[in-house]
């Protein structure tokens, strides 16, 4: 298939579109509490991908060309169907300011660490301002690279963050600083157009605090890393109790909760104790879910009910 192709900065793009389910794709990215960062890519094909053939590039700050220094080779294969999840390398416990390491329930999601020197390369140190890129390609030679997905907008400066009130890098709320951002499961291929705005990060997103406040400590909301819930997994694959998987977190909480992969289930019901419904949504397809139950202590019950009439329950307790 002939393509075009459109030089941008230092990075090459196809501007046809991508088929679905073909390439790899950015499926959650973490901007949290200082140095707490991370990104998660998902294979939607049916083979193993040697990650080797892929990098991470940083636009920071509405920049529109990148070095060596704002990329990173990524490193390991990710099988069929699965997740690859990358952590700033920054595990000193005595690390301070921009060496600061990251928390030790970040750490332990992690597949690989990448970038522990910032005067190395700073490619995972995105703020929610900075497009990140993934690309087809080598790092010695980031001119000639295929971008397969890009977060954000390469060239645009949204201030703090991207927001949720259009021209989405003003006004509305800002989804990209301290949060993760999940990507939705009807979401089936990357981005591969650099100059297209970032319509609306919940277009294609969830996005959820990146750190929650329970009982006056901080937890990372990053549960949801290592598992991602797409439409390109084959249909003979999930079963009610394996796949889609569904979480709840966190759990406990002091009110707010969230429930991720519900997008498989259309009709979910939250009730307490003694079996007194709290709250019902129906025709659902939200891949996030979120409950805020507040000052209501004691155990509930999250039940969902898919198309086939098949239920799981999940349990929380509110502190």
């Amino acid at each position: 298939m002939k393509r075009t192709l459109l030089f941008f900065g230092t990075i090459m793009a196809t501007l046809s579109y991508a088929q679905d389910c073909s390439d790899l794709f950015i499926s959650e990215y973490v901007e949290g509490w200082s140095n707490n960062k991370a990104l998660e890519i998902y294979n939607p094909t049916a083979s193993p991908i040697d990650l080797s053939q892929y990098m991470v590039i940083r636009y920071s700050n509405g920049n529109t060309t990148a070095t060596a220094a704002n990329a990173i080779q990524l490193i390991g294969t990710i099988e069929a169907y699965s997740t690859h999840v990358g952590v700033i390398d920054l595990q000193d416990p005595n690390g301070t300011g921009q060496t600061a390491p990251v928390w030790d329930s970040l750490a332990a999601r992690a597949d690989a660490f990448y970038c522990p020197d910032y005067n190395t390369t700073n490619a995972f140190y995105w703020n929610g301002n900075d497009a990140v890129v993934l690309a087809r390609g080598t790092v010695a030679n980031i001119g000639v690279s295929q971008l397969v997905d890009v977060f954000g907008k390469i060239g645009e400066d949204p201030g703090t963050g991207w927001t949720t009130a259009f021209p989405y890098t003003s006004g509305g709320v800002i989804v990209t600083a301290d949060h993760s951002l999940i990507r939705k499961s009807t979401v089936l291929k990357g981005v591969t157009n650099p100059t297209i705005s970032f319509f609306d990060a919940l277009a294609e997103y969830d996005s959820i605090p990146a750190i929650v406040d329970i009982g006056g400590q901080l937890y990372g909301n990053w549960f949801s890393l290592g598992e991602h819930t797409c439409g390109c997994a084959p249909a003979s694959t999930p079963t009610i109790d394996e796949t889609p998987k569904v979480s709840v977190f966190p759990n406990p909480t002091n009110g707010e909760f969230y429930v991720k992969g519900a997008a498989a289930y259309s009709n979910i019901t939250v009730v307490n104790a003694l079996g007194q419904t709290i709250s019902t949504i129906t025709n659902n397809s939200k891949s996030v879910l979120s409950f805020d139950l507040e000052g209501k202590r004691g155990v509930y019950f999250v039940k969902m009910t898919n198309a086939a009439g098949e239920e799981i329950t999940k349990r929380v307790i509110i502190k």
